[in-house]
């Protein structure tokens, strides 16, 4: 442990991660855990945090602790407030939340806010270190996609995020699935972004234009004509929703739409991958440990480690 430099959680609402860095934020170690913020009762976020650092413990200084996520929204441990568009990683350091958890403070990174006056204002809180982590320091310009509960479209320009959409496509789909009359057509299992009816749903998602309300009906009609069995109904949901949320983004893409960069969960960047690819869209993916190396990046813009 003699290299340990900084330690690394992303602690969101689900679940916690956490990471063990050295200098040059290389990942010496890993946990995981299912204690997200919501699974957290009053006053034990130390408990957790105690518990999930345990193995790390030396008799040496502590190391320095930074999180992202939810930890750092009004339902987290302390609110760490938005920092405004446009935002490089090193502008970060000016609203880093602060608080005392035992041997090693843990310093909280802020979401991202873009509220560009005339519209209703975007919020991402996580994101924004993943988005650093794929940049690795670097001026470059891109743009990401991040698909989730909450899927985040975002744009790098010179090396800061300039702008970003939010799409609540993952969580639609788990209400439609679970709670909505759409569900009871429709029987558990895997979304295979090959299935057929995957394929079929983005397509009719991508030139659905504004009639998703109507085309979310066509799950229970086409189901009801013995057009959609039960065990690709799920497919057909997800690929539509998926489609629409594409054909948003396109729609405020100035000309030709640029390749994008995908961040997240293999299942998701597979699934959304495959709609690009249906939409003309040429996509990369990212590498899997792009939020350690955002946490080391907005660390040591901070001062917290020397590099």
């Amino acid at each position: 442990m003699a290299s340990a430099a900084l330690i690394a959680l992303d602690w969101g609402t689900t679940s916690l991660r956490a990471w063990l860095l050295d200098e040059a934020g290389q990942v010496l170690d890993r946990q995981q855990s299912r204690e997200g913020i919501l699974s957290v009762p009053a006053g034990g976020f130390i408990a957790v945090f105690e518990a999930i650092l345990s193995p790390w413990r030396t008799n040496s200084d502590p190391l320095p602790a930074i999180a992202c996520g939810m930890v750092g929204s009004r339902q987290g441990w302390r609110e760490a407030p938005y920092a405004p568009c446009p935002c490089a990683a090193v502008d970060l350091q000016h609203k880093l939340a602060r608080v005392a958890a035992g041997a090693s403070d843990l310093v909280i990174v802020p979401g991202v806010a873009f509220d560009p006056g005339g519209q209703p204002p975007d919020v991402m809180r996580g994101e924004e270190t993943q988005v650093f982590g794929a940049l690795a320091g670097s001026e470059s310009s891109a743009t990401f996609v991040l698909p989730g509960t909450h899927s985040k479209w975002v744009t790098a320009e010179q090396g800061r995020i300039t702008r970003f959409a939010t799409y609540m496509t993952g969580e639609v789909f788990d209400v439609l699935r679970r709670h909505s009359i759409l569900g009871r057509t429709m029987s558990d299992g895997v979304v295979r972004p090959d299935n057929a009816s995957f394929i079929d749903g983005v397509e009719a998602g991508l030139n659905g234009g504004s009639g998703l309300l109507h085309r979310l009906f066509e799950v229970r009609s086409l189901a009801l004509f013995d057009r959609l069995s039960a065990l690709d109904g799920q497919s057909y949901l997800s690929g539509l929703l998926i489609g629409s949320e594409i054909a948003g983004a396109r729609e405020t893409a100035t000309g030709d739409h640029p390749p994008v960069t995908l961040i997240g969960a293999p299942d998701l960047v597979a699934a959304y991958r495959t709609a690009l690819h249906i939409a003309g869209i040429a996509a990369e993916v990212a590498d899997l440990e792009v939020t350690p190396q955002g946490l080391w990046r907005i660390a040591v813009a901070a001062g917290m480690i020397g590099r």
